[in-house]
């Protein structure tokens, strides 16, 4: 057999575009497989010029899935230029409509971009593998899942006023107060929240029981893990230190966000548009790591809410206690952060003080250089913004959260490419898998383009003359 080139493009059932190339050796396996992200936004250049105040409303459209995580580094970013520490009330509101963005971003992606794969099957017919599919095979749980992500978002909106692309948090606070009837009426969603999201969780235990052989040689590796804490160490998606540990669990760093420079670098290769972040005292590939929700639970010792932190004891048995490093077992962790953040709403919307209208603090004591963080659905989100004495940007840094990911994601399709595409004839399930490596994390590559259903892919497979010799295509 003549070596060949596989390209996947675009990967679907992510948020963005994404290729993936296969090369295949003239023994008809693969010798190796890239991840290349091939979308260039420019944000950090083009930011450059505008005013502080006005980032919270521009880098939300980095997203459409998650545009308050952006929205709300930005704020936070602000709130240290400006020297203005919002009031509690501001604080407890906005960390609210954060966990509206968790609940509807995670919702979303398990029930409903992975879910075809858990329900349907890696090889099940593509024209079916999707949302249309879901219904089909259980509708009640399909109107579950949307019910689910509505929920979220109806927080957004009724906190801030708009469902996407949110204008609420302003540096020094949020610019409107929460009513009582408003705060009930969010109340109402949380209890069959919960119920959706311990039948998610039930869902994904009995499948990764079933499908334990393919959990353990499906991108299994190791990296150290990173996440925002609580003074204790414990789960926290809004604010707090850094933290980053080994891959056996053992604390490496815990830090202030403004000093994530001193231990996180990046590094670039000539076939991605996204940089490869690492720990610095480690070096570049030693010191990769991974965020989002299996990185968020191998970095933290407890959860601090009831349910969610039951379910975290029993997944942390799944390795007896150390840290969880199985690619699929992200789909697990992102329903107990599911879970974490409904409680934490009931949490939020139980403190007297949401009603307050003491949101806005307008004090003024200007800094030149300002770190925002926030735990975005997909990990660790940092905002980092350099002004002059007016007030305008004169660089900005932004760390997404895929973008820690990103060597990690690239080591998942080049290790489930040699495990399940084997020559000369290459299936359509087998990418499947390669695509779904990357689905694990639930990137997101951009969000100028989204599709309800599957999106088009075409496969080419080359020889080593750069000749097509096989075609794999759905429109």
């Amino acid at each position: 057999m003549v070596a060949e080139k596989i390209t996947i493009e675009p990967v679907t059932r992510i948020e963005g575009h994404a290729k993936v190339t296969i090369h295949m050796n003239d023994a008809g396996s693969v010798d190796h497989a890239y991840f290349h992200v091939n979308e260039f936004r420019g944000f950090e250049k083009f930011c450059e010029g505008r005013m502080y105040f006005e980032m919270p409303q521009i880098t939300p459209r980095i997203c459409g899935i998650c545009p308050v995580s952006h929205h709300l580094a930005s704020a936070k970013a602000g709130d240290i230029l400006m020297g203005a520490k919002p009031p509690r009330t501001a604080t407890l509101l906005r960390e609210l409509m954060h966990m509206g963005q968790m609940i509807q971003s995670h919702g979303m992606h398990f029930f409903e971009l992975a879910g075809p794969d858990l329900i349907l099957g890696f090889d099940a017919d593509p024209a079916i593998r999707n949302v249309v599919g879901l219904i089909g095979a259980d509708p009640a749980l399909t109107v579950r899942a949307v019910e689910l992500r509505k929920f979220g978002q109806d927080i957004i909106y009724t906190v801030g006023g708009r469902r996407i692309h949110p204008n609420f948090a302003v540096p020094g606070g949020v610019n409107r107060a929460l009513t009582e009837e408003k705060r009930d009426h969010m109340r109402e969603g949380l209890d069959q929240a919960i119920e959706t999201t311990q039948i998610g969780i039930k869902l994904i235990k009995d499948w990764a029981s079933a499908n334990i052989e393919d959990i353990e040689k499906f991108a299994v590796f190791h990296t150290g893990y990173m996440g925002l804490v609580t003074p204790e160490n414990g789960l926290e998606l809004y604010d707090g230190d850094v933290r980053l540990v080994d891959r056996v669990g053992d604390q490496l760093e815990c830090f202030d966000a403004q000093d994530y420079l001193d231990v996180i670098a990046e590094h670039v290769e000539n076939w991605s548009y996204l940089k490869f972040p690492y720990y610095k005292k480690m070096g570049y590939p030693d010191g990769v790591y991974r965020v989002g929700p299996l990185g968020r639970l191998n970095a933290v010792d407890h959860i601090d809410t009831p349910l969610a932190q039951a379910e975290f004891e029993l997944y942390k048995q799944l390795n007896n206690g150390k840290p969880v490093y199985q690619t699929l077992y992200y789909h697990y962790a992102r329903l107990i952060e599911t879970l974490f953040a409904i409680e934490r709403a009931r949490e939020l919307l139980d403190d007297p003080d949401i009603l307050g209208n003491d949101i806005l603090n307008t004090h003024h004591d200007p800094k030149e250089m300002a770190v925002g963080v926030i735990e975005a659905p997909r990990g660790t989100l940092f905002h980092q913004y350099w002004v002059n004495p007016n007030g305008q940007l004169e660089k900005v840094n932004l760390i997404v959260s895929t973008g820690h990911n990103n060597w990690a994601m690239s080591e998942a399709v080049d290790s489930v490419a040699k495990t399940y595409v084997k020559g000369p004839e290459v299936q359509e399930g087998m990418l499947n898998r390669v695509e779904a490596a990357i689905r694990a994390y639930d990137p997101c590559l951009s969000c100028s383009t989204h599709a309800i259903g599957q999106m088009p892919i075409t496969v080419d497979v080359f020889d080593a003359k750069g000749k097509v010799t096989q075609t794999l295509q759905r429109d």
